[in-house]
């Protein structure tokens, strides 16, 4: 019985997962604890078990006397993103390089083939939740317990508001498309290599390829700041 529990407390996660990253649960919407429970046969108490863990990875947010709602997106989370999204890209990125273990390295070319498949045949969604999972991949790789969740919840809001890049609409963007597969080969040579520095550069550079298509589909007036920099600090 209790494999059987946590086969289905799995199910839901994964449902969960999918259908946060690829909008069909759209930002802040509410949860229906009964449909749930009877979709996945799990009662109250592990239904709120997974939603718990949901939350502490940041899909999920959980309010007193109101249920669980999908994680919302707001001017504020937005402008956050951008402005955190290459430091934190960099700072994983260079710590795979240093931390990338044999059996890791071999995961992460194993998705750049799921990306590269998803690119060919899949969907908008594929294409997302493929490259969703190989950046989760470099996470592991760098290992570090204060950068992981902060990372885990980028990657949330980088596959629910980048939907656009994987929706090309002219030879640009395909051609993005196209390039973006290339700096993943790219960033695997890095680790594979042990080249800290390149793998910094790669990430500024991955990351500012999708950064002008997203703002395109995100761009909100009231923030005050350029998209997706930060100052840096003058030597003395």
């Amino acid at each position: 019985m209790k494999e059987e529990a946590r086969r289905r407390k799995k199910e839901l996660f994964d449902h969960l997962k999918v259908s946060i990253l690829t909008q069909r649960l759209r930002p802040g919407s509410d949860l229906d604890e009964a449909e749930l429970s009877a979709a996945f046969g799990l009662s109250r108490t592990p239904l709120r078990e997974v939603f718990r863990e949901m939350s502490g990875a940041g899909y999920l947010d959980l309010r007193a006397n109101k249920g669980a709602r999908v994680s919302d997106m707001s001017y504020r989370t937005l402008r956050d993103f951008f402005l955190a999204a290459p430091m934190i890209y960099g700072a994983i990125l260079r710590l795979a390089a240093l931390n990338a273990s044999k059996s890791q390295i071999e995961r992460l070319k194993g998705a750049q083939q799921e990306f590269k498949a998803a690119l060919r045949d899949g969907s908008a969604g594929d294409r997302a939740l493929a490259n969703n999972h190989f950046h989760e991949v470099t996470g592991d790789m760098a290992g570090n317990i204060y950068l992981q969740p902060s990372f885990q919840r980028l990657l949330i809001d980088h596959a629910r508001i980048g939907t656009t890049f994987y929706q090309p609409k002219n030879s640009e963007m395909v051609g993005n498309l196209t390039k973006a597969s290339e700096q993943h080969d790219q960033i695997i040579s890095a680790i594979e290599s042990r080249d800290e520095q390149l793998a910094g550069t790669l990430a500024d550079e991955h990351w500012s390829l999708s950064r002008g298509q997203i703002e395109i589909f995100v761009m909100p007036d009231a923030l005050e700041v350029p998209l997706g920099t930060f100052s840096k600090p003058t030597s003395a």
